[in-house]
């Protein structure tokens, strides 16, 4: 049955009051969500029912989501630890590497298919996997772009990819596309992108030397990043296992850190769209019994500086998290098991 079928079908459920019989549409096979019968035939001339997923509205101007979907998009909890998959043995020698497939939600709720997303840092390329994977299990493929400083995150990318879809092809699943992994520093790189040519910005950004220091009052128990030094040179980070960490980068105070991510920022929104958005992971941390707020002081820094709003702070907690005994029985010390996810608007002049 098409949805001319549907429509004049729809019009003849009518219960003795004239109201739309609901229970005789159900035997007819009328679409129902949520126990609902969907009247086809009352949608306006800008909605459409989609098959599975609900009502889309034609003005939808943020992403591809029909009004269900959109529902349950706004949660601004993500509670939930994704699998291991994707080449994890390879992606997780970056430490800060991101599951491409939360990628992927976050592309879903905040482009549309066909649009360009940026990743400034993007490590083993979780945004760009992320994107792909939209083609086949989201709303539909979305060009991406990655800088990545080092050679070696550059290059893992590209085995992932190639031993992901040796994988797929195995299991008669289409390949994932290829994105544009572009290798060198994203001051430099930003300057090919053109002004108002990106439609998403999804990104986990460097954190402060913090990410380094001594991580507990054992001295013979530390913690090395696998991140490296986050702005050393590549002969400084090696490769990513924290090898050669005094520089003079690493010893930057907070306040000069987050002056530099604010100033990177202020270039990278040129490159967004007017209806876009940049979305950005951070973690906050606690060091020497003093709570550091990063999610909040990134926050206010990209705002004091680039042409950028805050228009939420979304929480990913990781349910299958570990969790370990801090401060216990002397002093309460979070267990850290979720990341911020701060979504900026553009702002617009106008």
């Amino acid at each position: 049955m098409d949805d001319g079928d549907r429509h004049r079908q729809s019009r003849l459920f009518t219960d003795d009051d004239g109201g739309f019989d609901a229970e005789r549409a159900r035997d007819e096979s009328l679409p129902v969500e949520d126990g609902d019968v969907i009247d086809t035939d009352r949608l306006a001339d800008h909605q459409r029912y989609v098959e599975g997923r609900g009502i889309y509205d034609e003005r939808n101007r943020v992403n591809d989501l029909t009004g269900k979907e959109w529902k349950y998009a706004t949660k601004s909890v993500i509670a939930e630890g994704y699998p291991p998959d994707v080449q994890h043995d390879l992606r997780s020698e970056h430490g800060g590497q991101k599951p491409p497939r939360l990628c992927a939600e976050l592309i879903g709720r905040f482009s549309k298919a066909g649009d360009t997303v940026l990743d400034p840092f993007a490590g083993v390329g979780g945004t760009l996997l992320g994107a792909s994977f939209c083609e086949h299990e989201g709303t539909g493929l979305r060009e991406a772009i990655g800088f990545e400083r080092n050679e070696r995150w550059v290059d893992v990318y590209g085995d992932v990819l190639e031993r992901e879809n040796e994988e797929r092809c195995a299991r008669g699943e289409p390949p994932l596309a290829e994105q544009d992994m572009r290798r060198g520093d994203c001051a430099d790189l930003i300057d090919d992108v053109p002004a108002d040519s990106v439609d998403l910005l999804l990104t986990d950004v460097p954190y402060w030397h913090m990410d380094e220091l001594e991580q507990t009052r054992n001295t013979r128990e530390i913690r090395e990043s696998k991140l490296g030094t986050f702005d050393a040179d590549e002969a400084d980070a090696g490769d990513g296992d924290g090898d050669g960490a005094e520089t003079e980068d690493a010893t930057r105070t907070k306040a000069e850190w987050l002056a530099d991510l604010a100033e990177k920022f202020d270039r990278f929104a040129d490159a967004v769209a007017p209806d876009g958005h940049a979305v950005v992971f951070i973690g906050d941390m606690y060091r020497d019994q003093s709570y550091e707020f990063l999610s909040a002081d990134l926050a206010r820094a990209i705002e004091s500086t680039a042409s950028l709003s805050l228009a939420a702070n979304l929480v990913w907690y990781d349910p299958t998290k570990d969790l370990h005994v801090y401060g216990y029985p002397f002093s309460f010390v979070p267990s850290m098991v979720h990341q911020n996810v701060l979504v900026f608007r553009l702002e617009n002049d106008g």
